[in-house]
């Protein structure tokens, strides 16, 4: 399993705005299962990205809202 990182607006009919994003963090098997698993959300996915292990650790380190939800 892998941590991705989910940045997205709050509804799908907003306009992407980057001081808008907001991020949460999933544990899947891959970024296809994070779609999928988000795919019934209001959200406007703007992007995902799988973090490294060393990523992993300085969200951990410097993100005090960060918290992986399982998939």
């Amino acid at each position: 399993m892998a941590v991705f990182k989910v940045f997205f607006q709050e509804a799908l009919d907003s306009r992407i705005i980057r001081e808008d994003t907001l991020t949460r963090y999933y544990e899947a098997e891959s970024e296809t299962e994070v779609h999928s698993i988000l795919s019934d959300s209001s959200y406007n996915i703007e992007f995902v990205q799988e973090l490294s292990p060393s990523h992993l650790e300085y969200e951990k380190e410097h993100n005090e809202d960060f918290k992986v939800e399982n998939a």
